[in-house]
């Protein structure tokens, strides 16, 4: 697709952005530094309601190898898979809304409350490389966010030559010609895409807090170290609180 021109170096490091404040141990790597919303995942519905924070069950993502990307889809969809994986099946994705944003993305894989909370790296990131006020996370181009399994690349990429074949001569954007659609039928704010009709391999697009930028994500995990949670940062609230908009955004 044409926005592949955008992907950014596969081991990227960047400091977060200035509306998702982080701060880095020098010494190593405190995830309870790097955000404070990971009560989220461990609240109910009413309980968020609450805080003014809305909740989007948008369904389940396919992972068939359990090997998961979270990315950009338009800019960087062929981003590697992160380095810890999960059995295959079909796990549901939350979003988590807030001053008419989606503030975070969870994707849940076990019931329960994390035990532990530890920053999701792709295989050769190490956090303990980190220098202060630095974080992995993915860089957003496009103002959106996804998980999806890494097979489903292959979909994406059939469903554009599809696209091209019946528009031999057009310039074709994958945004335009085919996802748009879908974010439409939900105010632009998330999608359940299949690029394929009739074959495994979903999308789970989402908006992107405050647009682009550079977004940390979260493996939560029970006290044996299996994850029961993946959760995306986008720094648009603090405390998991939606009452009051923080400062400096």
């Amino acid at each position: 697709m044409r926005n592949r021109i955008m992907q950014a170096a596969r081991l990227l490091l960047c400091a977060a952005a200035a509306h998702a404040p982080v701060s880095v141990a020098a010494a190593g790597w405190d995830v309870s530094k790097a955000s404070s919303n990971f009560e989220l995942v461990a609240l109910g519905d009413t309980e968020l309601s609450g805080r003014s924070i809305g909740v989007i069950h948008m369904g389940k993502v396919e992972l068939t190898s359990g090997r998961i990307v979270a990315a950009d889809p338009l800019a960087q969809p062929d981003r590697p898979a992160l380095a810890k994986t999960v059995a295959p099946g079909e796990y549901p994705v939350t979003l988590y809304q807030a001053f008419g944003r989606i503030a975070a993305a969870g994707m849940r894989f076990a019931e329960g409350k994390p035990d532990h909370w530890e920053l999701a790296v792709l295989p050769s990131q190490d956090p303990a490389t980190l220098k202060d006020g630095e974080i992995f996370g993915y860089p957003v181009d496009a103002g959106v966010g996804c998980y999806m399994d890494a097979d489903t690349l292959a979909r994406i990429d059939e469903r554009q030559a599809q696209v091209q074949a019946q528009k031999p001569d057009a310039d074709i954007n994958y945004y335009d010609d085919v996802l748009a659609s879908d974010l439409d039928a939900n105010k632009g704010h998330y999608a359940l895409h299949r690029p394929v009709a009739g074959k495994k391999g979903n999308v789970a697009v989402f908006w992107s807090g405050w647009g682009d930028g550079f977004y940390p994500v979260f493996w939560g995990l029970d006290k044996d170290g299996r994850p029961l949670v993946l959760l995306t940062d986008f720094g648009v609230v603090k405390n998991a609180d939606g009452r009051r908009e923080p400062t400096g955004q």
